[in-house]
């Protein structure tokens, strides 16, 4: 099966190479911006590519033909999306739109990453036909790219949406809010944590292993792809605080209208993991059980 994944320096991105790269059923094709980041060089398996240039798109899938695309990249700062929606649209959109007529004309099954940030948080957990109502341009863009992917004609065509993914890898852009978290109380500092937003924080390995299920499986539709456990972005901190032994006696609650945050955020998502448990087979860690991963590389 030959599997070609954008945004391969990425998070997910690199999770899904960690469990793809020893496969001897699968060929790979990692893609993303500039230079290989990941922790072992994929030499010849690796492409940098600007999916926002139809011609450089084009030129990778012809000389590839991939069986399946995992389209892990995209401009996922909610706050820096909102102050400039050009670049937003351009890589969550547009780039997406690229991808899905090369995936079209090679006859790729396409599976596209999104996010519980399509909803506005008003009738939260999800299930995958609820209807989307989006409250950022963040938001907004991922839904158009999830038009995109269902609209195009395809062949085949997959869309996992997820919700706050953490976890480490090598030279990553952006931190997570695990990361912050722990990083935050080891120093010490007062920090302000919003109470009123409730989510269900996943484990990249997780969503890492949603995707190739639904690529070996040659799964269609939109699959929910979490982890298993909600709570509020305060009580995920406080539960970071205690696996690690960290005090949380500096961490203030604040409401998400005191943060000034350009983008809204909804206030209660979390999804319904029914679907990609009996579709899948998805088993997702637990939260503690995610931070135990963490821990060992973290230590490793």
């Amino acid at each position: 099966m030959r599997i070609l994944i954008t945004g391969s320096n990425g998070l997910l991105g690199q999770k899904l190479i960690g469990a793809l790269r020893n496969d001897t059923d699968v060929e790979l094709l990692a893609t993303s911006r500039g230079e290989d980041r990941t922790a072992e060089p994929l030499g010849k398996r690796y492409r940098s590519l600007d999916i926002t240039q139809q011609p450089a798109v084009d030129a990778a899938f012809d000389a590839f033909r991939p069986q399946v695309v995992i389209h892990t990249a995209a401009m996922t700062n909610v706050d820096a999306c909102e102050l400039d929606p050009t670049a937003c649209r351009l890589q969550n959109v547009t780039a997406t739109e690229h991808l899905v007529e090369a995936a079209k004309r090679h006859g790729s099954h396409f599976i596209f990453l999104s996010t519980d940030f399509i909803f506005d948080g008003k009738q939260g957990p999800y299930k995958e036909g609820d209807a989307p109502a989006p409250l950022s341009i963040y938001g907004h863009s991922k839904l158009d790219g999830e038009r995109a992917v269902q609209q195009a004609g395809l062949k085949q065509w997959a869309i996992a949406r997820t919700i706050i993914v953490y976890g480490i890898a090598k030279g990553l852009s952006r931190s997570n809010v695990v990361l912050w978290a722990k990083g935050a109380l080891e120093k010490g500092e007062p920090i302000k944590v919003v109470d009123d937003q409730w989510r269900m924080p996943t484990l990249a390995e997780d969503l890492a292993d949603g995707c190739i299920r639904i690529a070996k499986g040659q799964a269609s539709g939109i699959f929910h792809i979490s982890g298993p456990d909600g709570m509020s972005i305060l009580e995920l901190v406080q539960r970071v605080g205690a696996f690690f032994n960290l005090p949380t006696d500096k961490v203030q609650p604040v409401k998400s209208a005191n943060l000034g945050q350009p983008a809204k955020r909804p206030p209660v998502t979390g999804f319904v993991l029914d679907k990609a448990r009996r579709e899948l087979g998805y088993k997702p860690h637990g939260f503690e059980e995610g931070l135990a991963v963490l821990r060992e590389q973290l230590n490793s």
